[in-house]
């Protein structure tokens, strides 16, 4: 059986880089295909997909008041590159950053950093955030960035109206209206709740991690919309991978990342409940240290070293283990993989050779180091579902 995977999830992170892709000579600033165009005006190809998960970064866009032409972001980007001392976050060219504000989301508190003009564009501006420490190897760096961009070109009014118009290239993503204002449409599929302070907000999450033009109009009303129960589970950082083994063997190696934003000195790991890991690790990658779990009752939690006291702070952890599944099997010579999933991303790898003949819910297909993944996005409220999976190798069908 093959487990390689221990540190695959932080290595294949390790290449996802934030923002869109770069322009080439032929690829007009207004075209979404990220392969651009040949001088005929026809489209080029996108490399294969050899990811196994999409960017990781969350954006949350605050419409600000009519006139203001500007809008408030919450980002929060990741480094991986082990040894990197700061995390780069470029203002994109015709918006002026102001008001920024970075934090550790490790202890809540502020981050030195500068914003500076790019030397090469001067439109162009970019926020350098001093980590608290280098990555280290295994780990991953994590900032907070609050920031206003003042855009007229993206937020203008129509009559009395409210019209922002933005292309997004982020993954997880978040729109908040002012307070007093409603939807007159809106033209991405996204989830619709009221804020605690009674603003409207769509979540949403773009599965390709590519261009997705957003265009919003509102207008203002006299309704007071009644807070949503819930939560954003497009904020739900948490991705699962799924490494399976020879079939015969039912095993797969499973490798889980995510924050946990409850209050408190203990973190449980509420995974266990329907990931019954063997060989179980658990690793604090802001830091890379391996955090001992212990039981408590039927729960299994972790002590942390910075307790969670505010709405800043997160941990930042990750699970490995064996999971046994008899439902992953070989069927005539067939591959199946059967399972209830939960969460926002899990990706499933297959063994070396298998090549995959059908797949029940939507996703994508890529390969990663020569074996061929399915990349599974969950859109909808509930949690969970159920996904099978059929593969196939060279003889391997009768």
């Amino acid at each position: 059986m093959q487990i390689p995977l221990r540190r695959t999830l932080t290595a294949a992170l390790a290449a996802i880089t934030f923002g869109l892709v770069a322009t080439t000579a032929q690829q007009r600033p207004d075209n979404p295909f990220p392969g651009g165009t040949n001088p005929d005006g026809s489209l080029r190809p996108t490399p294969p997909l050899d990811r196994l998960f999409t960017q990781d970064a969350y954006t949350e866009y605050a419409i600000l008041e009519p006139g203001s032409e500007s809008f408030r972001i919450r980002f929060l980007p990741e480094e991986t590159r082990a040894g990197a001392t700061e995390l780069v976050n470029a203002t994109r060219g015709g918006s002026e950053g102001s008001g920024i504000e970075v934090y550790d989301p490790r202890t809540g508190k502020p981050l030195p950093f500068t914003y500076e003009q790019d030397p090469k564009d001067p439109e162009t501006h970019a926020i350098h955030a001093k980590l608290r420490i280098p990555v280290p190897a295994g780990g991953v760096g994590r900032v907070l960035i609050y920031k206003t961009y003042k855009d007229p070109r993206t937020y203008t009014m129509h009559g009395e109206d409210i019209v922002w118009v933005r292309s997004l290239s982020g993954y997880r993503l978040g729109v908040l209206l002012p307070k007093g204002y409603t939807f007159l449409s809106s033209n991405v599929a996204a989830q619709l709740s009221t804020t605690s302070d009674g603003r409207l907000k769509l979540a949403f999450a773009n599965p390709s991690g590519q261009s997705n033009p957003v265009t919003i109009h509102a207008r203002r009303t006299t309704i007071a919309f009644p807070p949503t129960p819930g939560e954003d589970m497009f904020f739900d950082d948490v991705k699962t991978l799924y490494d399976l083994g020879a079939p015969e063997t039912h095993m797969i190696a499973v490798d889980q990342s995510y924050s946990d934003y409850r209050r408190g000195g203990r973190a449980s790991l509420d995974t266990l409940s329907y990931l019954p890991l063997r060989d179980l690790k658990v690793t604090d990658l802001d830091t890379a240290k391996t955090l001992p779990p212990a039981k408590s009752g039927n729960a299994t939690n972790i002590a942390l070293d910075v307790p969670i006291e505010n709405e800043k702070q997160s941990v930042h952890l990750r699970l490995t283990g064996t999971l046994v599944d008899p439902a992953y099997t070989l069927e005539r010579g067939e591959l199946v993989f059967e399972r209830t999933l939960k969460g926002l991303r899990n990706t499933i790898l297959l063994p070396e050779g298998f090549e995959v003949s059908a797949v029940s819910q939507s996703g994508t297909i890529g390969k990663y180091n020569g074996r061929t993944y399915v990349a599974l996005i969950n859109l909808n409220e509930e949690n969970q579902y159920t996904v099978r999976i059929r593969a196939r190798k060279a003889g391997g069908w009768h």
